[in-house]
């Protein structure tokens, strides 16, 4: 019994652990992934440099987005961290 005890400090922090930790984090994870599989075009998206556009190409890994009339960047899906709401860019 007294084995068990010593462990339980461990146990609990581990169990806190997952808990504030690693489940929020996989749970992020889920999103930013379902998030990228809908991109499509015409959408909105802002990406991890800070590039606001609209979505003109997608393909399995990289992303055309046009961030001025004319101007057109590819960036890697993982780039996009933010599918703005529709309008949010005008003059574009």
């Amino acid at each position: 019994m007294g084995n068990l005890t010593s462990f339980l400090p461990i146990v609990l922090m581990f169990v806190v652990l997952y808990f504030l930790m690693i489940r929020p984090q996989m749970k992020r994870q889920k999103e930013q992934k379902a998030m990228m599989d809908a991109l499509a075009k015409g959408d909105e998206v802002v990406t991890s440099g800070g590039l606001l556009g609209k979505v003109v190409k997608v393909t399995d890994a990289y992303v055309t987005v046009e961030v001025s009339e004319g101007n057109e960047v590819v960036v890697q899906k993982a780039a996009i961290t933010t599918l703005l709401p529709k309008g949010t860019i005008k003059g574009l």
